[in-house]
């Protein structure tokens, strides 16, 4: 089993804890990855894009000029795409990118996407994660005590509105519950900063 350090929010050391092997000593399964990521990204994409057809576009009702004998092109509206004022050819239209990715390929990919962290050395245990207040200032300190300076994911067990309101103006930083992990946001992030009480809900979850 991966072997990690635990710290408390002062960034001292205070123990270790094993990995569970099922969830963060795994094989990254790149394909896999890369669909969850891709799926993450697609159901993200709003799809509201949308722009007029010739037949959607106001006038151009009438013929512009008779079919022969002026020289041009034969023309049977002003509102076709190569006219000003006229529709756009094969017009974006609101449409679903979204796709699914079922339970087992999704809970794979969350695996690999922990392991990987976990093979880089990019997992920080701490030994409980807690704010008395909503503070931005204090909980930066903490992030900088423990070595998550940059783009990090914290991870709780449950939702602490004082933990996700003093982290949520830190650029870089979310936060999320152990049951509610994604592979995306862990890959997307530089440190994992884990509560040690959520690894066992991570493993009840995804192994």
């Amino acid at each position: 089993m991966p072997t990690v350090k635990v710290v408390n929010m002062s960034g001292k050391e205070v123990g270790s804890v094993e990995l569970p092997e099922s969830v963060f000593g795994i094989e990254p399964n790149e394909a896999v990855l890369h669909m969850a990521v891709r799926s993450h990204l697609a159901n993200l994409r709003q799809g509201t894009q949308s722009a007029l057809t010739k037949a959607e576009v106001s006038g151009g009702g009438a013929k512009p000029y008779r079919q022969k004998g002026t020289g041009h092109a034969r023309q049977g509206s002003t509102r076709n795409p190569h006219y000003t004022h006229g529709g756009v050819a094969f017009a974006p239209k609101p449409r679903s990118y979204s796709f699914s990715v079922n339970k087992k390929v999704r809970k794979l990919a969350i695996r690999s996407a922990l392991s990987q962290k976990a093979v880089e050395e990019n997992v920080v245990v701490v030994d409980a994660i807690s704010c008395a207040e909503p503070k931005t200032k204090a909980f930066k300190a903490f992030l900088n005590a423990v070595g998550a300076e940059r783009k990090a994911l914290v991870v709780t067990p449950a939702v602490d509105a004082n933990v996700v309101k003093s982290a949520r103006n830190i650029p870089g930083v979310a936060t999320t519950v152990a049951a509610n992990l994604n592979a995306y946001a862990v890959l997307n992030a530089d440190k994992l900063v884990v509560d040690k009480a959520a690894l066992t809900t991570i493993e009840e979850v995804y192994a």
